[in-house]
């Protein structure tokens, strides 16, 4: 869901090409429920293998990632560890959203109501273990790091990008910002295109690059107010922040109550709106849990792995995989040769 922080944030539309040789720390989760909810059928429903198997994760894995890797970014994928008690209350009442979007679904289906299907559709995608564990699977065939955080992926990535051995987070969500990721690059597509909201048209969009330390400059307050800002409008933590205050409204509550931020939620009547207190929040997000437990090493792509899982286990066009990794191959060597070239 992420934090309704964008409309203050300073952006900056890029090209891909910008990021070459650039380190991108990806938030998984955020953009496997992306494919989940975008990549289907022309009625909503989910694009399957020969067994019924969803495909659409690895569908959008295998189309985004190797066109990412020949413009020469170097992707880091990171997956999401336990999740603290107050992310589960809020997946709890995700899923009775996605089980009232169901019934819809099927209601539209038993109307042979087209639009309506596709409305509920998108609503209904459920990451499961399975599909986590195959995205890991096809992501180390193509030869790129996994990191397992031990709490958010976001939190994680973050931290490997605020310790300088990432570039940038990868995410559509700014929530890695209120982690202290220094940068931020959202939109990261090659197409160039992003599913409209409950609908399967795209529109046009341009990757962004938001810079932390430009945005807490142009906001006029501290890190810890950025928080503080974020939790008034709601964050996964909790959602829907305190009602009837907005972002440019909660800016301004920030800045007004600057050293008093006990008094500013009392001010906002926090305690009526959630029955934990609001530091819990804060400092939830504050010291989120991260690992210095990972490695960040690029390999060749591994064929006959790619084959095995893609062809023969989901039924994937062979033609098309052994083009992919042949492509890679070769942008691989000829980088390399790149390289050799500068030093004769």
């Amino acid at each position: 869901m992420g934090v309704a922080i964008t409309d203050l944030i300073v952006k900056k539309d890029i090209d891909v090409k910008e990021l070459e040789n650039k380190v991108l720390i990806v938030d998984t989760p955020m953009w496997l429920y992306q494919f989940l909810s975008s990549i289907r059928q022309r009625d909503g429903s989910s694009l399957t293998d020969s067994n019924g198997m969803i495909t659409s994760h690895l569908i959008g894995l295998f189309s985004r990632i190797p066109n990412l890797m020949k413009k020469g970014l170097l992707l880091a994928f990171v997956f999401d560890g336990e999740k603290p008690e107050l992310k589960r209350r809020e997946l709890e009442r995700r899923k009775g959203i996605k089980l009232e979007a169901m019934k819809k679904y099927e209601e539209a289906v038993k109307r042979k109501d087209v639009e309506g299907m596709k409305k509920f559709a998108s609503r209904t995608s459920r990451l499961n273990k399975e599909m986590i564990d195959e995205a890991k699977k096809l992501i180390k065939a193509l030869g790129l790091p996994v990191i397992d955080a031990p709490s958010e992926a976001e939190a994680q990535a973050a931290y490997i990008v605020k310790r300088g051995d990432g570039f940038a987070v990868a995410s559509n969500d700014a929530d890695a910002l209120l982690f202290g990721a220094t940068r931020l690059v959202r939109n990261l597509s090659i197409l160039g295109k992003r599913k409209k909201i409950n609908k399967l048209a795209y529109g046009t969009i341009k990757p962004e690059m938001i810079k932390l330390d430009e945005n807490i400059n142009h906001l006029g307050i501290e890190h810890d107010q950025l928080i503080i800002l974020s939790m008034l409008v709601g964050t996964d933590y909790n959602p829907g922040g305190i009602k009837g205050i907005g972002p440019k409204n909660a800016l301004k509550l920030v800045k007004e109550f600057k050293d008093d931020p006990e008094g500013l939620f009392k001010q906002v009547k926090w305690g009526e709106f959630f029955e934990f207190p609001w530091t819990e929040v804060f400092y939830l997000i504050k010291k989120m849990k991260v690992s210095d437990d990972y490695e960040l090493e690029w390999k060749a792509a591994d064929t006959d792995k790619l084959v095995k899982m893609l062809v023969e286990e989901h039924d994937f066009s062979k033609e098309r995989v052994m083009k992919t990794v042949d492509e890679l191959n070769e942008d691989k060597k000829e980088k390399m040769q790149k390289g050799l070239d500068a030093y004769i």
